[in-house]
């Protein structure tokens, strides 16, 4: 049976295009059956081939911080920056393109993406700094962070800086075919958006950035299962390209429906506790039938946040911090144990049409 690595491999050199490649595994399965069984209930990442990996990654970093360092004494901070982001560029070239390295691709990415954001942001009139309080204010601050930049220019120049970095992402991606590339384009995107909110309307953004956020992530949620969808047997890199998506539209989604319900206040009482642990079922419910476990990490937090203050209702005050992280460690053990049964319960339950087009999972 053909494999899908040499089939990616052909896809990645212009042989074959995705839809050949899909069709081609197809009909070897048919033609010659599968080798083994496909793996059940296995959310699979290809994140390290091997020690190398790390060593690459490490010599990475030196070169890249003394590089940069030395550049920041002698260019100005956009000039640098920009010089950084095409020196990550020149080493994707050999240790992503040629050598097909996993960690130090990522890696390369991150700097790539990061360093073209500033120096573009800067480029384009941005205060120094603006473009990192454009980052701090997507995620965090009071609620999502969501807060007036310091000026209507510097907003614009920071929006446009994303949509310069997405466009720059999908040109890195359409050369060097790394799954998380697609999360960082569509990060870049939705930072341009809520910027570009934050400028147009301050007053609809205080009102509003919690659904704001919330339907954002939602739209990943479902950008990331069209390439699930399309790859039930996750034999290809879209595989790789929905994991990323789900690990960038968990923490959206998870954080806005809380937020929602005041569970990010302190001393939250017994019928919020109640409610924010009712809310992580169903989280965990759908992490189940989808085979994606980034909604259930993103929500410990919280579920740890509600059995502390039960715990602290109950007169557990000395004892609340330990007996909350062994129950959390419990709840992480058993549910990984339990996996597979739960998803055959849960998948059993759709029509025949879905469950085929889910990930395979084992019989009860």
């Amino acid at each position: 049976m053909i494999s899908a690595r040499v089939l990616d491999l052909a896809v990645e050199k212009g042989l074959v295009s995705d839809g050949q490649r899909l069709a081609l595994l197809s009909l070897a399965r048919e033609v010659e059956g599968p080798v083994q069984a496909p793996p059940v209930d296995e959310e699979r990442l290809r994140f390290i081939t091997g020690f190398a990996d790390i060593f690459v990654t490490m010599g990475i970093a030196l070169f890249l911080g003394a590089a940069m360092y030395l550049i920041g004494m002698s260019l100005p901070p956009a000039a640098g920056l920009a010089l950084l982001a095409a020196m990550s560029w020149g080493l994707a070239e050999f240790f992503t393109r040629r050598r097909r390295m996993a960690l130090p691709s990522i890696v390369l990415l991150a700097i790539f993406v990061c360093s073209a954001f500033m120096a573009l942001s800067l480029f384009l009139g941005a205060q120094k700094g603006s473009s990192f309080l454009a980052l701090w204010a997507w995620g965090w601050g009071r609620g999502w962070g969501i807060g007036a930049l310091p000026n209507l220019a510097d907003a614009r120049s920071v929006a446009l800086a994303a949509i310069g970095t997405s466009a720059l992402a999908a040109l890195h991606y359409w050369r060097f075919r790394v799954p998380i590339t697609i999360a960082a384009g569509v990060s870049a995107l939705s930072l341009a958006a809520i910027t570009l909110l934050m400028a147009a309307a301050p007053q609809l953004m205080a009102a509003s950035a919690t659904p704001i956020v919330f339907g954002l992530g939602l739209a990943i949620f479902a950008l990331a299962m069209r390439f699930d969808l399309s790859d039930p047997l996750r034999e290809t890199r879209r595989t790789d390209i929905a994991f990323w998506l789900h690990l960038l539209a968990a923490p959206m989604i998870v954080h806005s429906v809380f937020q929602a319900v005041g569970a990010t206040q302190y001393g939250i009482g017994p019928a919020s506790a109640a409610l924010v642990l009712a809310i992580f079922a169903i989280l965990a419910a759908v992490a189940i039938l989808v085979d994606r476990r980034a909604l259930l990490v993103s929500g410990l937090v919280y579920a740890g946040w509600a059995f502390a203050s039960l715990f602290r209702t109950i007169g557990f005050n000395d004892y609340t911090g330990p007996v909350t992280v062994l129950l959390l460690g419990a709840f992480v053990l058993v549910l990984s144990a339990g996996w597979t049964p739960l998803r055959a319960a849960v998948v059993s339950r759709l029509g025949p049409a879905w469950a085929a087009r889910l990930p395979p999972h084992a019989p009860r």
